[in-house]
Parts: structure tokens; sequence; C-alpha cells
């Protein structure tokens, strides 16, 4: 039985830990000899099979999901066991944050953002090498557990994936990869721009507890994630992830842009793709390069604009 790993499952899985790739391997050559060692999930044709980290060097727990077809087995996708399978304690932790996360929910979340990161991270290393060099390593689950004990909130599995896809993006002369040359936020610049924005939410409230008459507004909630800037070593604004409604929005360090998005994580990075692998049908930016990097034309420096060239595909 031939057993495939597509190229985004590979990126993902090297994402998780150093051991994962080779976990994966060992698990492929068990389902050639036996296809059907998994269990079902909640996905039509899907079958879950489980990885003990314990065997590998800097492995997880996994969760693997994989299809069975004529002649052929295709992982569909890898996760952390602990951000899919539900805990020992999960009354406790179903009352403490929701009730545990849907097993196929989680598996089609992990497979569009992996799949939409792909996506994009192979046109930089095609056409703007120098934007996909900026690209940090993806973070280990440990990182991603380390913020989501300083943020004090469960991470989406959407934004756990991502980051351990990549922990950020360093940018070329100032601009990110993303729409507008906005950039995927380091993990510490997460906490820093939550931590500043929680303080400026208690300092607001202060303001306000002597005048009862007057509702102080929302500057902040700690709910919100922030997850992109306007710029690399920009900190003054960007996006945020709502962590209640799973939607997108704009943070100001001012306080003066609030806007929910209609955008999800998974979409927005979706009609990235979309725009990159189209640029003749993007609507909201357009896509282009200036020498080996990816420069959108809604954000770019007028120093650099002579120097830009639309991308063709």
């Amino acid at each position: 039985m031939n057993v495939e790993i597509p190229s985004h499952v590979s990126d993902l899985a090297a994402g998780l830990g150093a051991g994962v790739p080779y976990a994966l391997k060992v698990l492929a050559g068990r389902l050639a000899d036996d296809p059907d060692m998994g269990r079902p999930s909640g996905l039509p044709g899907i079958l879950t099979v489980t990885v003990d980290g314990d065997v590998f060097e800097d492995c997880p727990d996994l969760a693997v999901g994989y299809i069975r077809e004529p002649g052929r087995v295709v992982i569909r996708h890898v996760a952390p066991a602990s951000s899919v399978e539900p805990e020992a304690d999960a009354g406790e932790r179903e009352h403490e944050q929701g009730p545990p996360a849907d097993p196929a929910l989680t598996a089609v979340t992990v497979r569009e953002v992996a799949d939409a990161w792909c996506r994009i991270t192979r046109l930089l290393r095609r056409h703007a090498p120098d934007s996909y060099a900026a690209l940090r390593p993806g973070a280990s689950p440990g990182a991603v557990a380390a913020v989501e004990g300083e943020l004090g909130i469960r991470i989406p599995v959407e934004l756990s994936v991502l980051w351990l896809l990549t922990a950020g993006d360093d940018g070329v002369d100032g601009s990110g990869c993303l729409p507008g040359n906005r950039a995927l936020m380091t993990l510490d610049a997460v906490v820093g721009v939550h931590r500043r924005q929680m303080d400026s939410q208690a300092r607001h409230e202060a303001a306000y507890a002597d005048r009862p008459e007057c509702e102080p507004s929302t500057v902040w909630k700690a709910a919100w994630i922030p997850v992109v800037t306007r710029g690399p070593s920009d900190r003054t604004s960007g996006l945020y992830l709502d962590t209640e409604t799973g939607h997108l929005g704009r943070w100001s360090r001012y306080n003066d842009d609030f806007v929910e998005e209609l955008d999800t994580l998974v979409t927005y990075l979706e009609e990235t793709a979309d725009m990159l692998e189209a640029p003749s049908l993007a609507t909201r930016d357009k896509p282009g390069l200036v020498d080996g990097a990816l420069v959108w034309l809604g954000g770019i420096d007028p120093g650099r604009q002579s120097r830009w060239r639309p991308l063709a595909r």
C-alpha cells in the first residue's frame, strides 16, 4: 500500500517538533502494512490514529488523520493530540474554558490553515525569496503554550497551527508579506502588545471610576489576541483575533481604529493566497515585487514605488 504525505502536512509536521517528520515516516510504514489501523473520525472518510510522542525524540503526542483510497493512503492532517483530544479532566476544563474542541472541526481547521499558508509560502519561495527568507521558523508547541499562559486565554487552533508553521515575519525593508505590507507578529510581540493594550483598558476604566453616569468604552478585551501589525517593527496598529467570535478586527495603540472584520483567520489567509495566485483578480490589494521581495501596492513606501512591478502569474 502506497502512503502519501502531502507537502503542507510535511511543513506542518516540521513545525511541531524536530522528531515529528520521522514519527510520520514510521507511521506511514505502519499504515502501509495496516491501512485500517485508525478509528473513524467525525469527518466522512477520515480515519484518525494517535502517535505516542514518548517513543520519539522532540515529538509531542500526535493525532493524525488520513484517508484510505484504492491502492493508497493519504495523510491529510497532523496536530498535537492535546489540541484535538479532550483531556482526562475534561469536565473541569469545560467549566473553565467551554466545551472541548470537536475533533472533526479541528481537523478541518488544521488542514485549511496549513493549505493556505503552504500556498502563500510556495509562491514566496518561487517569486519573492527575500520575503520567504524573512519568515521565522515555526514555534514549538511549548512556546505556543507559554504564550497561552502569558495571555491567560486558550489559543484557538487556527492560530496555534499558523504559529507552528511560522513564528512571525521579520519583513524586508519594513514590509511584511501580508496585504498592505502587514506582518505576522512574533510571539514576543503578541504578548507585549496584549499586555500594553490590557494596561490601557485598565487605565481607561480607572479614569471613569468616579463618573458613574458615564459608561467607559472598550479599549481592549482579554479575548483579543493581536496577530498582525502594520509592519515588522511597527506596533502602532494591526489586526487582532477575537477568540470569542473567531473574527478579525482592527486595533490601534491610540484606540482610534476598532472595526470588526468579516474575515476569520482562515478566510484572511485563503484570500491572501488567492490574490497571490491570481493577481489580476485581486481586489483588496495588488501584489508585486521590488527586487526579491513581495510588496503590496496598497501599503508601498513612495520611495520604492518606481521599482515596483506587478506580480505576473
